[in-house]
């Protein structure tokens, strides 16, 4: 019993029964004025429903009292962009006003009718409703007054259901618009990943910059090499702070742009943080790296960045070959170091797998793994 009465302590069965008695107004007044042409009304929204604008105002009113408070109603606020979109809405309206009429007919007459037959179960003849007053007075009918209520109560729950249903299915989004949700979620899910990327890339650098620093430092003992390591960490850690506080910006302004974010033209940074802690780098550019294009040259000083990073925490303070190579519509990166021992399964890291989608979200190809004795990051960008 408690859940058959549950939908009259929710809020949303009112406002969906207001939702379908305010176009009824309107129709009231009309029948009001020219109660011979009662199909004008419907008429009238055939023309009304093919305006765009008119969509956009059916969706508001439908998501504020047909589904409040849901997050996701599937109710589109969208102007009509095509001529589907029109007619859904001419339909809806029609449907609208059909729903709303049986509603606003059973509102007054059912009420009546349990007030009538609770009359006549006392005696008294029912006065201006058919059928009624051709019944004799008997105490039995009481028993039949609570029925009218009954029904009502039903038409109202089904109705607003039957309201919402309508709503979503014409008032939907179309197939272009759930095409360009799908495109912004992709677009916001590729952006998080960025954001774990850049995180990933910049503060794991700085880490590994100063714990390989503080460990050659301590074990070092020699003071001036010492302020060198402490100058080094402050540097990386500076470097990381800014990193850190650009991404942070990102996440409180969706739109903040990202021509702040670091490229490779700013890979010198990158070179002398890997030389400061200890490791000997023998770096070659050749080519126009200034002119690569934005998104190209940020992707590629991670990828550098990364392999590294990757260096100074696996391998240690040993010979790196850098080769950042511009030409052809190409750029080639490359980074070799000595293996210190053991081979390191291929692909496991999470870094590894970070320069591997970073080349494939720019449509270029990396590769990772020992080649020739040494360990070999090579990943190819087009450039062009």
């Amino acid at each position: 019993m408690a859940r058959l009465l549950r939908p009259l302590l929710r809020g949303t069965t009112y406002t969906r029964l207001l939702h379908l008695w305010v176009p009824m107004l309107v129709v009231s007044v009309w029948l009001f004025v020219v109660p011979s042409a009662p199909w004008v009304p419907a008429l009238f929204l055939v023309p009304l429903g093919l305006v765009p604008a008119v969509r956009r105002g059916e969706g508001v009113q439908a998501r504020l009292l047909l589904t409040p408070g849901e997050p996701e109603p599937g109710i589109s606020e969208a102007p009509a962009a095509t001529w589907r979109d029109r007619l859904r809405t001419v339909l809806w309206l029609e449907l609208r006003m059909l729903l709303g009429l049986v509603a606003v007919f059973a509102s007054v007459w059912l009420p009546v009718l349990c007030f009538e037959l609770a009359r006549c179960a006392w005696g008294a003849a029912p006065e201006g409703v058919a059928l009624l007053d051709r019944l004799p007075a008997h105490r039995a009918w009481a028993l039949l007054a609570p029925l009218p209520l009954l029904a009502l109560y039903g038409l109202v729950v089904g109705l607003g259901e039957l309201v919402t249903a309508g709503a979503r299915r014409l008032l939907g989004p179309s197939a272009a618009e759930r095409l360009a949700a799908l495109e912004e979620r992709t677009e916001q899910l590729l952006e998080r990943a960025r954001i774990a990327r850049e995180l990933h890339d910049s503060i794991g650098h700085a880490l590994t910059v100063a714990v390989v620093q503080a460990g050659a430092a301590r074990a070092a003992g020699d003071p001036r090499f010492t302020d060198r390591a402490l100058g080094a960490i402050e540097e990386t850690g500076r470097a990381a702070l800014e990193d850190l506080e650009r991404v942070l910006g990102v996440l409180r302004e969706a739109e903040r742009p990202v021509s702040a974010r670091p490229t490779l033209a700013d890979a010198g940074r990158l070179l002398e943080s890997a030389r400061a802690s200890g490791a000997k780098v023998d770096a070659e550019v050749t080519g126009p790296v200034e002119a690569l294009p934005g998104p190209v040259s940020r992707e590629g000083y991670r990828i550098l960045q990364e392999a590294l990073t990757n260096v100074l925490r696996h391998a240690g303070a040993v010979p790196v070959r850098v080769r950042v190579a511009v030409g052809d519509g190409t750029l080639a990166l490359e980074v070799r170091n000595p293996l210190p021992g053991a081979v390191p399964r291929s692909g496991r890291g999470g870094g590894l797998r970070g320069i591997r989608e970073r080349a494939a979200l720019l449509g270029g190809t990396a590769r990772t793994g020992p080649d020739e004795g040494d360990w070999q990051v090579r990943a190819e960008l087009p450039a062009g």
